[in-house]
């Protein structure tokens, strides 16, 4: 595959960025690097530390051409993490996320019908109900975490009541997804990924202890579905059958994983970091008080906050983009966050913009079959939030700074103080 014709080498000289470093993630996102990059070395070599470096692929249409060319690009051949595994490990690990049609569209088709956009509307009504007692006990505090008291408790109750999670566990796995994606937050996780102690856990995802509890967990809810079905996500997932055949254990264990996690902490994050925005832009916040269009607000806080700044693919043969010769085996490295912000797509792309139309935002993925499952109930779960604020007539106001995760993966916030006006 190519794109734009380019030479071999990169331009002269070559930026100097680092894209790696979770402790910069903790201060702000790298939004300078990524600039760079764009401009001057779209497809950039990256070294690693402690790995064979990889391929950052920055502009738009670059990470739309890599996500469709599924043939070229794999998800399988080396997962979706940056970290090199080795077959075992692989293999433990997989997730849907971590394989290749045909196999991801047969794990997908088992839970597609739960996350259409019909469905999510269909939940509309739940997810508020769910909202305005969160909203309602929040405002009267006058002044809360935003994360706490909104950000993380709106999502994992939708979660949980959709797969059948009891309500005494949410908080449970609200610290275990924690854990598990925020694994290089040495404030949110036991086990680092480079501690000598991690090594005892490189069978599992993001080499956490968090994700043996969280697969026990998923086994023992299984077991009760088995023995008594209910109407919820996890009972039709665990009748699902891929070729006349249930999924095994560690599919199940893999999937629950995944729900809970992603579900969980890409909403969380995109509902912190939207709220900030507003925070830091009153005149937008005032709008929407106006009337603006939620629906467009809502794809606005999904370019601005992109939850996810990555994901890894690994090239199965020699091929070329942007004119840089790619080898098969190459790990190559998608950054949504710069595609987010590419100037070619977006006008003024600094510029927080609720009433931005068109806005083709790639916070969910766009091309190929790994678009995000939970895109639409995503969509729906922040413009309640949006819509039952605007109802309250309420504005939001900083109170302290926010502090936020270490990781170059996900994109979150760990709290956000703020003032009720």
């Amino acid at each position: 595959m190519t794109a734009s014709a380019r030479p071999d080498t990169p331009p002269a000289p070559v930026p100097v960025v680092d894209l790696i470093d979770n402790d910069r993630y903790g201060q702000a996102v790298p939004y300078a690097d990524f600039d760079l990059l764009r401009r001057h070395d779209p497809v950039h070599r990256h070294p690693e530390p402690d790995g064979p470096g990889f391929w950052a692929v920055v502009k738009y249409h670059d990470v739309v051409a890599v996500s469709r060319d599924t043939a070229t690009f794999s998800s399988e051949t080396g997962a979706t993490a940056m970290e090199d595994l080795e077959p075992d490990a692989l293999a433990a690990r997989k997730s849907m996320l971590d394989t290749d049609p045909p196999r991801h569209t047969a794990l997908r088709r088992t839970l597609v019908a739960d996350f259409t956009r019909r469905q999510a509307q269909r939940h509309e009504q739940e997810i508020r109900s769910l909202v305005r007692p969160l909203l309602d006990r929040a405002l009267a505090l006058g002044g809360f975490d935003a994360v706490e008291h909104l950000a993380t408790a709106v999502p994992i109750r939708v979660l949980c009541r959709m797969l059948g999670v009891p309500a005494a566990d949410e908080a449970l796995m609200v610290e275990l997804s924690d854990r598990l994606i925020a694994n290089t937050d040495p404030e949110l996780t036991d086990v680092l990924p480079d501690s000598a102690d991690s090594e005892r856990y490189r069978l599992l995802p993001f080499r956490s202890p968090a994700a043996l509890q969280m697969h026990e967990y998923a086994s023992r809810l299984r077991a009760a579905r088995r023995d008594r079905p209910a109407e919820d996500v996890l009972s039709r997932l665990a009748a699902a059958r891929i070729d006349g055949l249930p999924l095994d254990e560690r599919e199940f264990q893999a999937m629950f994983l995944l729900l809970l996690v992603a579900g969980n902490e890409t909403t969380r994050s995109a509902l912190s970091l939207g709220i900030q925005a507003f925070v830091e832009h009153p005149d937008q916040w005032q709008l929407l008080l106006d009337g603006a269009d939620l629906d467009l607000a809502v794809e606005e806080v999904l370019r601005w906050t992109t939850p996810l700044h990555h994901f890894r693919r690994t090239a199965t043969r020699d091929t070329e983009l942007r004119g840089r010769r790619i080898r098969a085996g190459d790990k190559v490295v998608v950054w949504y966050t710069s595609a987010n912000r590419d100037e070619e797509v977006f006008t003024d792309p600094y510029r927080f913009d609720i009433t931005r139309d068109p806005n083709p935002q790639i916070a969910f993925g766009r091309g190929g079959p790994h678009r995000c499952l939970g895109e639409h109930l995503a969509r729906t779960e922040i413009r309640v939030v949006l819509e039952e604020l605007v109802a309250r007539g309420v504005t939001l106001r900083g109170n302290g700074p926010a502090r936020r995760v270490h990781s170059n993966f996900t994109n979150g916030l760990k709290s956000l103080p703020v003032l009720v006006e």
